[in-house]
């Protein structure tokens, strides 16, 4: 063991390689540079310091100084150079190695968590390695910008550069899926979320956030995921323009599309006759969408469709011709408003079904 801490082992033949290149004003042969880089890489899988390692190779070239001429030192020098510099280029490949392995081992066991793959006791015993304990509730928040964004790229570390000045370890996980922003964190943290939510929201010039609801046991994290994702997907094809989306208040829209068959039934029963207005349905369908949109308040809605009221007003009449329910009537308009939803979530009439 060296004065540094770090196992003779490690400085294998080094002595000898000094006085041999010393005395004869030689450079290291091949053998001699592949040795060192060995030892190097050796070292690293050991998991000592490259510090303490270059210390262990200064002391040792103190204690094998050459006491002969100043040609013999200067060589031992160069000696001392080539031997320190293959060591450490050893030690570099090996780090870069296991920074792959490490990079490769969390991507698969992100591919695995948030897809539901693999034994579930064992996803468990894995995500503790990375932060994360799955007995508790989880709650994932995703992020979709106008870019994708892989693992590395500079916006999803600085985003968690950001939640960990922040919060510090509190078992929050950063990663990308899919081009999107991921973040896993406790169920009893919102704050991270709704901090992860705002950072995204700049990071990504004013792209989308969604979160899931907490859920509880190792397969709790990929509902969350599903239900952020679901989150976005809706807001999508509902054109909501709210950048932060909590799946926990867009409950309602899954109930409505649970019985797809019964939703485009009530889609074509209620605004079918809509295709026999001049222009299709899709004019009319606008109008109602903005209608409810802005409260069912007839001035805002024709502002916003850029009519005047006189000319919502007589959409708003053809609509009653046709379909036989009035939107002005408290009535009729549930049933006229979940039907545009309906019609908005299946695309219609776009695509017919």
């Amino acid at each position: 063991m060296t004065g540094q801490g770090i196992p003779e082992e490690y400085l294998d033949g080094y002595a000898r390689i000094l006085a041999d290149a010393s005395a004869t004003g030689r450079r290291l042969t091949r053998d001699e540079l592949d040795s060192r880089r060995a030892l190097g890489e050796r070292a690293a899988d050991a998991g000592h310091g490259l510090r303490a390692l270059v210390g262990a190779h200064l002391a040792a070239t103190r204690a094998h100084w050459p006491a002969a001429h100043a040609a013999s030192a200067d060589s031992a020098l160069a000696a001392a150079e080539q031997a320190v510099d293959a060591f450490a280029e050893g030690y570099e490949r090996a780090q870069r190695l296991a920074v792959r392995q490490e990079e490769a081992a969390r991507r698969e066991f992100i591919d695995d968590l948030l897809y539901g793959r693999s034994d579930l006791g064992l996803l468990a015993e894995r995500a503790e390695r990375f932060g994360l304990r799955l007995s508790y509730e989880h709650a994932v928040a995703v992020a979709q910008g106008a870019d994708g964004y892989e693992e590395g790229h500079t916006v999803p570390r600085e985003v968690e550069r950001a939640l960990v000045g922040r919060f510090g370890d509190r078992s929050i996980l950063v990663t990308t899926k899919d081009g999107r922003l991921v973040c896993i964190a406790p169920g009893d943290q919102d704050e991270v979320l709704a901090y992860f939510a705002k950072q995204a929201y700049a990071a990504t010039d004013g792209g989308r956030v969604a979160i899931g609801r907490p859920q509880p046991g190792p397969g709790g994290v990929v509902q969350s995921y599903e239900e952020a994702l679901n989150a976005l997907d809706l807001a999508a094809r509902l054109e909501l323009d709210e950048p932060v989306l909590r799946a926990a208040d867009l409950l309602v829209y899954p109930v409505l599309t649970r019985d797809r068959q019964a939703m485009a039934d009530l889609v074509l029963n209620t605004l079918g006759p809509l295709r026999h207005a001049r222009g299709g349905a899709r004019p009319l369908l606008e109008t109602l969408t903005v209608f409810f949109d802005a409260g069912c308040v007839a001035a805002e809605a024709a502002r916003r469709l850029a009519l005047s009221v006189r000319a919502l007003t007589y959409r708003l009449e053809r609509i009653h011709q046709l379909t036989g329910a009035d939107p002005a009537d408290p009535v009729h308009r549930y049933t006229l408003q979940t039907a545009v939803i309906g019609a908005r979530l299946l695309d219609w009439p776009d695509k017919e079904f």
